[in-house]
C-alpha cells in the first residue's frame, strides 16, 4: 500500500511539521509512570441512531430522545456515556473497509485508497470504479497503530472481525499488522451464522464466511457474540496476570447481517410491532451492549478499570432494517442508512471514558474526561489514530501522514476553534445504495457531489445543505444558493487533489478519471 507513504503535499507536509512541533510535550504530559490501557469497543453497522443513549440535541445543546431511542436497549452504552463523553457529529466512512484502515493509519479513506468495503474473494470496484483504488488492503509495512503500540510494548489484541484485506493478501491476518493475538478475525466482513449450533457457518452455504478459531463453541448455545466476549476477557486476564498494557481492538461481527436474533434478548421486541429481522437487528444491539458491559466487570474485577480508557464507536451508518435506504427511516430523524450519501450513511455513536473513574490516578489527571458530556464539534474515525498516539506517548515515523487530529481538547469537553470541521468522504465505486459520489462536510454546511447523476441524486450532480437549520437533508439547496455550491465544491476539489484521491472512470474498461466539476 505505497499510496501511504508517497510524497507530502504541501498541505500535508504544513499539517505534519504542526502535529510533530506540538506532539513531544504532549507525550512528556501524558507519559505516566503505569503506561494506560486502551480499549477500542469498534460495532459493525451501528449507526448513531442505534441506541438508547440520545446522541441527538435540540437547539440549547441538550440530549434529545426520538422514538429509535426508546425501542433500543443498551444500558452499558448509557453507564459509558454517563462516565464520559459522547460526540454527535462523529463521522465514518459510508462502509466498513475504509472504517477500518483509517482507524489502524489515521488517513482519510481518500488518501489511503481503501474506498469500499472489500470482498474477499474478488476485485468489487464496481464497473467505473477506480482501476488501482486499494482491494488488496493493509499491508506488513504498512504503518499502523498496533504495530506502534506493540513497539512500546503493548500487548496487541484483535477480537472479532477484521476486513483489512482480501484473501491471500497479508492484510487477511490481523497478525501481519502488529497484532500479537488474533481471536476470530478474517478477510470477511458478514459472518456465516451467529449460532454455534450452526458452528458460526462451518458446513452450510455460508461457510466462505465461517467465523475461525472458535471450534470450541461448535454444537452448544453460545451466541457469536458471548463467545468473542468470552474469548477477550480471558486474553485481557491472560495479558493483566503478564503485567502488560494492552491495546484491546475488540471488533464485533455484531451488528451486521445475516441478522440472526439473538434468543437471550428476543423477548424484548416480540410485541414492539417491528418486522422480525428488526426485531433480531434490536437483539443484535442488546447483546453488543451486553458484552460491552461484560469487558467493563472484567476490567474492574482485574484492577485495570481505573487506567483503561474505552474508545466505543461505530463503523458506517446504520444498516437497521426499517425502512428505505435513502428515507429517513432506520436512522429517523437522520435520513439514508449504511452505503447512502446521506448523515444516516456515516454518522455513528463515539464515546470517551474511563472504564472507571478516578480522580486520583495519574493518568484519569492528564486527560480528565467529564462526565455525561456531549461534544459537538466534528470529528471523525482517523482523528483515533493521532489521539491514542498522543495518550500513550508514541511519536509516528518522521515523514508519515496523517489526516486525524488528536481528540485531547475535545475529549476534555472544551471547544477547539483551531480545529478544522470537515470531513471528506470519498465513495469512486458501484454499486451499493448511493454510488459514486464524494461528500465534502465544511462547518454547518454539506455538499454531495455525483459523479454520475441518477435518480437517487435528483438527476443533478449536486446536492447542498445546511444541516444547521436543516440537519434532516429535507431541503437541497444547490439551485437556490449558488454561489455557496461554488464555494463548497471548489473546498470538495481541493481537498480531493490535497488527499491524492481516486476518482472513478469514464467507462468500464477505462483509464481516464473523471473529476468533480464546478457548477
Amino acid at each position: 500500500m505505497n499510496s501511504r507513504v508517497l510524497r507530502l503535499s504541501a498541505l500535508a507536509a504544513v499539517c505534519f511539521l504542526v502535529l510533530s512541533s506540538v506532539a513531544p510535550l504532549k507525550a512528556a504530559k501524558l507519559n505516566a509512570k503505569q503506561p494506560p490501557n486502551i480499549v477500542v469497543f469498534l460495532v459493525d453497522d451501528m449507526g448513531v441512531m442505534d441506541t438508547s443513549v440520545p446522541f441527538l440535541t435540540d437547539a440549547e445543546g441538550n440530549p434529545k430522545r426520538y422514538p429509535l431511542n426508546d425501542y433500543y436497549i443498551t444500558p452499558n452504552m448509557e453507564r459509558l456515556s454517563k462516565q464520559g463523553i459522547r460526540f454527535n457529529n462523529f463521522y465514518a466512512m459510508s462502509v466498513c473497509s475504509p472504517t477500518r484502515v483509517s482507524i489502524l493509519t489515521g488517513q482519510n479513506a481518500a488518501r489511503h485508497h481503501t474506498t469500499n468495503w472489500i470482498n474477499p474473494a474478488k476485485n468489487n470496484k464496481g464497473p467505473k470504479g477506480p482501476p488501482n483504488w486499494d482491494w488488496e488492503g493493509l499491508s506488513k509495512e504498512d504503518v499502523t497503530l498496533p504495530r506502534l503500540l506493540q513497539k512500546k510494548g503493548y500487548r496487541t489484541i484483535h477480537v472479532g472481525k477484521g476486513h483489512f484485506g482480501a484473501d491471500g493478501f497479508p492484510g487477511a491476518e490481523p497478525l501481519n499488522l502488529g497484532f500479537n493475538i488474533n481471536i476470530a478475525g478474517a478477510a470477511f466482513g458478514a459472518p456465516g451464522s451467529y449460532y454455534a449450533e450452526k458452528k458460526y457457518g462451518l458446513g452450510t452455504r455460508r461457510a466462505h464466511h465461517a467465523v475461525p478459531g472458535l471450534d470450541k463453541y461448535h454444537g452448544t448455545d453460545t451466541f457469536l457474540t458471548e463467545a468473542l466476549t468470552l474469548e477477550a476477557n480471558a486474553a485481557l486476564a491472560e495479558t493483566v496476570k503478564q503485567k502488560q498494557p494492552f491495546f484491546l481492538y475488540m471488533a464485533h461481527y455484531a451488528v451486521h447481517a445475516p441478522f440472526d436474533s439473538d434468543p437471550r434478548f428476543a423477548d424484548h421486541y416480540k410485541d414492539s410491532g417491528k418486522p422480525k429481522n428488526a426485531q433480531a437487528f434490536a437483539t443484535l444491539i442488546e447483546g453488543m451492549d451486553k458484552s460491552l458491559g461484560d469487558i467493563m466487570q472484567q476490567l474492574e474485577k482485574l484492577g485495570v478499570a481505573e487506567n483503561t480508557l474505552i474508545f466505543f464507536l461505530g463503523d458506517n451508518g446504520s444498516d437497521a432494517p426499517l425502512g428505505h435506504q435513502h428515507a429517513v427511516a432506520c436512522a429517523a430523524p437522520l435520513r439514508g442508512k449504511k452505503g447512502a450519501h446521506y448523515e444516516g450513511g456515516m454518522r455513528v455513536p463515539f464515546i470517551a471514558a474511563w472504564a472507571k473513574p478516578n480522580p486520583d490516578n495519574e493518568n484519569q489527571q492528564n486527560l480528565p474526561i467529564p462526565a455525561d458530556a456531549i461534544q459537538p464539534q466534528v470529528a471523525a474515525v482517523y482523528d483515533i489514530f493521532p489521539t491514542i498516539l498522543d495518550i500513550t506517548g508514541i511519536l509516528p515515523p518522521q515523514g508519515y501522514i496523517m489526516d486525524g487530529l488528536p481528540l485531547d481538547q475535545l475529549l476534555l469537553g472544551e471547544q477547539d476553534h483551531s480545529r478544522p470541521q470537515t470531513f471528506l468522504m470519498n465513495y469512486p465505486h458501484s454499486p451499493h445504495r448511493s454510488n459514486y459520489f464524494t461528500v465534502y462536510r465544511d462547518g454547518d454546511w454539506k455538499v454531495i457531489y455525483h459523479y454520475f447523476p441518477s435518480e437517487e441524486s435528483e438527476g443533478s450532480h449536486y446536492q447542498l445543505y445546511n444541516l444547521a437549520k436543516d440537519p434532516f437533508e429535507q431541503h437541497n439547496l444547490a439551485e437556490s444558493k449558488p454561489k455557496k455550491l461554488k464555494q463548497m465544491m471548489q473546498a470538495l476539489i481541493d481537498s480531493m487533489q490535497a488527499h491524492h484521491a481516486q476518482y472513478p472512470v469514464e467507462a468500464e474498461g477505462s483509464t481516464k478519471p473523471v473529476k468533480p466539476k464546478l457548477p
